[in-house]
């Protein structure tokens, strides 16, 4: 048989009603009824109903991600679905990979993902944060520019921060950081010929090195948790390898919560891996369109309600 992968998206994805493909699905009650017990709240009416607004709040949009991937996993489990050789997420999605490899489960992981968000939010205040998409510049170069504007504003006494934060694919890299570094790297790179500079509708600068006191919260309810060996492989983002003890993935998810998702990598490493095929497990759409682009001849359907999960039993037939 062919070897495949499955990936788990992310903050971003997310949409309300984004799990009503899978129609009345008893594993998708039962992961909405586990995540939601955990936190005390109904999740599947904030999915369902939303608003748009409530859902896009990072402490909200975290869980409902973490739960919309976990379902579209059990689903597929309970349709006799195979299981991939390997596993991995992007970002928050790392979490659902997690879930779905047996090193944690639902009820486990959803106060994580819930105090993740939260402490990524309290540690830079509203509005003094930002993110920004660069199109049309080497990853190399847009890393060495965002450390040349750091050094020049740090020189004149500021603490300024600009830094290359997701490697998403061969023409797109994500830079985060306070408000006045990222507006000043977004100058250079332009300058540079970059073909966009996109600044992303985000609460807080994901991934940089100013989620450290929010990776250090984490740390401590990670310490507090029991972990499994994984019973597939998970390519963790910020290494791009597999963790196979308890601390080294603890460890892993420590470190990703203010280091880079080394997205570009994690794919080519999969393929290395003799991977030939990657589906994406959850909604939307984003994870299948970058590993098009990192490595075109990797082909893999998304994964998102009822006729998608058939297509994709077919497909790997």
């Amino acid at each position: 048989m062919t070897p495949f992968a499955f990936v788990f998206p992310g903050q971003g994805s997310q949409s309300v009603g984004m799990l009503d493909g899978w129609g009345d699905h008893p594993a998708v009650a039962l992961a909405l009824q586990e995540a939601s017990d955990a936190l005390g709240e109904d999740l599947g009416q904030l999915i369902r109903q939303g608003p748009k607004d409530a859902l896009a709040l990072t402490t909200n949009t975290q869980p409902v991600m973490l739960v919309a991937g976990v379902a579209a996993w059990l689903v597929w489990k309970a349709e006799g679905g195979r299981d991939p050789a390997l596993l991995a997420g992007h970002s928050l999605g790392e979490y659902s990979a997690l879930v779905a490899a047996g090193v944690l489960t639902l009820a486990q992981a959803a106060p994580l993902v819930r105090l993740r968000a939260a402490a990524m939010q309290e540690a830079v205040p509203v509005g003094t944060g930002a993110m920004a998409a660069v199109l049309g510049l080497p990853a190399q170069q847009v890393r060495d520019i965002c450390q040349q504007v750091m050094q020049t504003l740090q020189q004149s006494g500021g603490q300024e921060v600009a830094e290359a934060v997701n490697f998403n694919d061969p023409g797109q890299t994500v830079i985060a950081g306070t408000k006045a570094g990222i507006e000043a790297a977004a100058e250079q790179l332009k300058a540079a010929g970059a073909k966009r500079v996109l600044p992303l509708p985000v609460s807080a600068p994901f991934h940089s090195s100013l989620m450290k006191p929010a990776a250090d919260k984490l740390r401590e309810a990670l310490e507090a948790t029991p972990l499994q060996a994984p019973a597939i492989p998970v390519i963790h983002n910020i290494d791009v390898d597999v963790a196979t003890t308890a601390q080294a993935i603890r460890d892993a998810l420590y470190r990703q919560a203010f280091g880079p998702v080394r997205w570009v990598e994690t794919v080519q490493a999969m393929q290395q891996r003799g991977m030939r095929h990657i589906l994406e497990c959850g909604p939307g759409k984003v994870l299948t369109g970058m590993v098009k682009r990192i490595a075109p001849e990797l082909e893999g359907p998304s994964i998102y309600d009822l006729p998608s999960l058939q297509a994709a039993k077919e497909f790997l037939s």
